[in-house]
């Protein structure tokens, strides 16, 4: 099993493509890194192979910043697995509100127990759906002894044989390059959303205006982990997005410190020619962070090479 560097492992050099041969990259400010600052911007990345019809590999970096905020509230996990023979890779952003306790919970676990579901190879879908909905009940139980109230986004890409399946929960969103197109997999699930806006009244909530429009007049996204004082109207149901992993040159996956400041197709734009996934996910942040996001902001890459 391969997994992503503990954060105070910072700048770990990701295999694939050589970085000499990168065009150089745009005037971005300047981000100081130290392997002692948690602060910083830290990146790092790797490489595999994929299994199934056609050979390839694929190549995967990631960066996180606290950027302008006090604390730091995004985590997000990389992790490759055999399981019954197969290689299943997990990537995830998890974008935390109310306090950092429920993001890294979904770091330790999440892919921790879709990883461990009986029908992961089989019936990936169920799976993923029943896996989001336990870690979340886990969760909550072992919140019942804290009284603030914590919550997180969660957005997901799972390479499994051909295919891509993204399951995503909140406000964070994965976009894919295809042909030099952005092509989103996911969509944010915000309260004015026409359906999500039913479910919620359905289920005897209410979203006001209050600055933003926002769940309970509290939470400005309509689908979360945790944040127990709003359930059942914000559920940890995940959308889930398939995709034929043939065609698709890359994927981005990003909490919205990045996607406040920059489109899909932007983000698409400014990494196409960077085949270094590490140095594509630095230039994203370092852009969103030029443009002015104030929030954290983490991304993580997953370049494919098909032959």
């Amino acid at each position: 099993m391969i997994s992503n560097t503990d954060p105070a492992e910072h700048a770990t050099a990701s295999a694939g493509a050589s970085k000499d041969d990168q065009p150089a990259p745009a005037a971005a400010p300047n981000i100081v890194m130290s392997s002692r600052d948690h602060d910083s911007l830290f990146s790092g990345g790797g490489i595999s192979f994929l299994s199934g019809s056609r050979n390839g590999r694929f190549s995967y970096g990631y960066s996180s910043f606290k950027g302008k905020r006090s604390s730091m509230e995004d985590f997000f996990e990389t992790r490759i697995s055999d399981i019954d023979g197969q290689m299943v890779a997990f990537f995830g952003v998890f974008d935390g509100h109310g306090g950092s306790r429920t993001a890294e919970y979904l770091k330790n676990n999440l892919f921790k127990n879709l990883s461990s579901h009986p029908d992961i190879i089989k019936d990936t879908r169920t799976a993923i759906v029943e896996a989001f909905k336990q870690t979340d009940v886990d969760y909550l139980n072992e919140e019942k002894g804290h009284q603030r109230d914590a919550g997180s986004t969660a957005s997901t890409a799972v390479l499994l044989g051909d295919r891509i399946l993204v399951a995503n929960v909140g406000d964070s969103r994965v976009v894919a390059c295809r042909a030099g197109s952005a092509v989103p997999l996911s969509i944010d699930h915000k309260p004015d959303r026409s359906d999500e806006r039913q479910r919620i009244e359905q289920a005897g909530g209410f979203i006001i205006w209050a600055g933003t429009w926002r769940v309970g007049g509290v939470l400005a996204v309509s689908r979360a982990f945790g944040d127990k004082l709003l359930k059942p109207y914000v559920v940890a149901d995940p959308e889930i997005q398939e995709e034929e992993i043939d065609g698709v040159d890359f994927l981005i996956i990003a909490s919205d410190g990045l996607w406040n400041v920059i489109s899909n197709k932007e983000a698409v734009s400014l990494v196409q020619n960077i085949t270094d996934a590490e140095v594509a996910s630095r230039e994203l942040i370092k852009e969103a962070y030029a443009r002015g996001s104030s929030d954290n902001i983490t991304c993580v890459v997953v370049r494919f090479d098909l032959s």
